[in-house]
């Protein structure tokens, strides 16, 4: 059961503008988002941090941001922060071969050295504690320039708060990202668990 419960979409004129965006990212308001705005400064601002971190610039593309941000999930853990990102990454245009081999990013051919360069970062940024040594950031040098570099941790990041915020919370898992979840990880183990 969710430690607070989410104001529905449509509480407040605040709430609704703040849905908007999501039924257009994700074809729904994520209840975190709905649960952050019994304090709407807090969800304003959160969304403000997430158009600027997954606003594209250049190489970084919205599928590979999606992917990075499924991989920190994982390490860190969070299933409602999985499901979310799986099927954000199969929205914006990840591919199948990236999607059903994303645990073999280090060897499989559907991903280069740069994707995998991230993805490694990745997992090593999101651990307690913290793993990102000399050789990874070389590495990361090697495939990607300075902004590229902030932008990778800028998701990392991003989703290092929205995995405490929702396993904390036991945020319920909507109805689609589940059935992303279902569809793309349960495979492998994955269940909604305390966000079901």
């Amino acid at each position: 059961m969710a430690f607070v419960s989410p104001l529905a979409a449509d509480a407040n004129p605040d709430v609704a503008e703040l849905a908007t965006f999501f039924n257009e990212t994700l074809g729904f308001c994520p209840n975190s988002v709905l649960t952050m705005s019994h304090r709407p400064a807090i969800a304003k601002a959160f969304i403000q941090l997430n158009m600027a971190v997954m606003e594209n610039k250049g190489r970084v593309t919205s599928a590979l941001k999606r992917l990075i941000a499924y991989v920190s999930s994982h390490a860190t853990g969070c299933r409602y922060c999985q499901a979310h990102t799986i099927r954000a990454a199969e929205r914006y245009g990840a591919p199948d071969e990236q999607l059903a081999n994303i645990w073999q990013f280090r060897s499989h051919p559907a991903f280069n050295d740069a994707e995998r360069a991230a993805l490694e970062l990745s997992i090593a940024a999101s651990q307690v504690p913290n793993a990102v040594d000399e050789t990874l950031q070389a590495a990361m040098r090697e495939h990607w320039d300075s902004g590229e570099i902030v932008e990778i941790m800028g998701v990392i990041a991003l989703f290092g708060y929205l995995n405490r915020w929702n396993d904390s919370m036991a945020t319920t898992l909507e109805e689609g990202a589940n059935a992303s979840g279902e569809a793309l990880l349960a495979a492998s183990g994955w269940s909604a668990g305390k966000h079901g």
